[in-house]
């Protein structure tokens, strides 16, 4: 494990360039298993994540070359052999290798996946929906063996607009027999972004970025060149941070109408914003005013923004109210925030308050997921004092060159390994 060590109160100034989408490239990575020929794919961020995804690659026999953020994939003789838990474990997204391998070779076997802690995360709505397009779902000991003798399209109604499930069964419908139709699917950017691929590889999608997504299926995927569209998570993130200290923050390599819910919430709370084609240029206002956040699936306000937001709101004026309507445990980095001065209350596992100003100092805090580990180094560079954040592998799950990122706008951080 490593750590990050801040020294806080330093302004920030200067550009944060966005690098490719994390959630959009753990699935763009296991997608390629079912191109028959090779595929370059472009803008990948440099994480932790995709290293995971890379290894599980090699395991299955697959050709991997990565070059800057360029990686080349030829799936042609990859094998369908177990995957181990010791690889599954690693990360939440190997899920994906579910649909494309039981899409490639009518049979796939995994252990469950890892990932944060951040709530029960139940992959049923995947299974019921490979079960609909006629495949067998056995479960033991923690492993999931799924077969089909074919795959058949189906007309699937997801009880929720999960993002995982919506791209699994793309993945398992491409090469499915006949049309599939995804009803109540996710429509967040990485879909639309994974959606892309495949048709680029001689898929025929429609309908990604809304509702209903149609997949008729096709026999054969052919090679292509992708790019991975820019992070908006990650966007996000930093411009939560300008906004309480920064000066003339430029964040730029971005999409803004993918960030449409964030800006809505800062322009609420009084910060000002130049809005660009491509990027943000932020600057912290004197006062930030509380504010009620809902979490809700895309268009709404990203769950993956509401940790790094609740640092924000312990530095607003007033009593703010988070309700998180996505996942049950992602509240535990207030009790981080709670050590460096931040005055919250948890209500219930979907609800808390923050009320501020509050003055934060540098502690040491752990970080207990992704985005909690988001959240505290925000609160780190806000601090007075120093800040040793523990765990901070979880960060460098999904934030490409973070500390080179913050120390070029003017951060005093630093990446340690640590010794716990």
């Amino acid at each position: 494990m490593h750590k990050i060590i801040i020294e806080g109160g330093k302004e920030l100034s200067g550009e944060i360039k966005i690098s490719g989408s994390k959630n959009s490239a753990v699935a763009l990575v296991p997608a390629a298993v079912l191109c028959d020929e090779e595929v370059t794919i472009a803008n990948v961020p440099n994480i932790s994540d995709i290293d995971a995804l890379d290894e599980i690659l090699n395991h299955l026999g697959a050709t991997v070359t990565r070059n800057d953020d360029m990686i080349k994939i030829d799936s042609s003789k990859i094998e369908n052999k177990v995957i181990p838990e010791v690889i599954s474990k690693k990360l939440r997204a190997s899920y994906y290798f579910m649909g494309a391998l039981l899409s490639k070779f009518k049979k796939v076997e995994m252990y469950f996946p890892g990932g944060c802690s951040i709530g029960a995360r139940p992959i049923n709505l995947h299974l019921k929906g490979f079960e609909a397009l006629g495949a067998k779902v056995q479960e033991k000991d923690n492993m999931f063996v799924i077969t089909a003798d074919n795959l058949r399209g189906a007309k699937i109604n997801l009880d929720f607009a999960s993002v995982g499930a919506t791209i699994n069964l793309m993945l398992a419908a491409v090469k499915a027999e006949g049309t599939t139709v995804i009803s109540n699917a996710a429509k967040e950017p990485h879909i639309v972004n994974v959606a892309t691929f495949l048709n680029n590889m001689g898929a025929k999608i429609s309908g990604a970025g809304t509702s209903e997504i149609k997949i008729v299926g096709v026999n054969h995927l052919h090679s292509c060149f992708h790019e991975v569209v820019p992070d908006y998570i990650e966007a996000g993130t930093y411009m939560i941070l300008a906004s309480i200290i920064g000066k003339k923050v430029t964040i730029s390599n971005i999409i803004p109408d993918h960030l449409e819910s964030l800006i809505s919430k800062l322009e609420d709370i009084g910060v000002p914003m130049e809005i660009g084609i491509d990027f943000i240029r932020i600057s912290a206002p004197d006062k930030l005013m509380a504010t009620n956040i809902k979490t809700q699936v895309y268009p709404g306000f990203p769950t993956d923004l509401q940790q790094p937001m609740a640092t924000l709101l312990t530095q607003a004026v007033g009593k703010s109210i988070i309700n998180e309507t996505i996942w049950e445990n992602r509240f535990l980095n207030l009790n981080e925030l709670n050590k460096m001065g931040a005055t919250t209350e948890l209500l219930s596992n979907s609800k808390a308050v923050i009320v501020g100003p509050t003055k934060l100092h540098g502690k040491k805090v752990k970080a207990t997921d992704l985005r909690a580990g988001a959240s505290l180094v925000i609160a780190g560079l806000v601090a007075d004092g120093k800040t040793t954040i523990e765990n901070a592998d979880y960060i460098l799950r999904g934030y490409e060159g973070i500390v080179d990122k913050l120390t070029n706008v003017g951060a005093k951080i630093k990446l340690e390994q640590s010794n716990e």
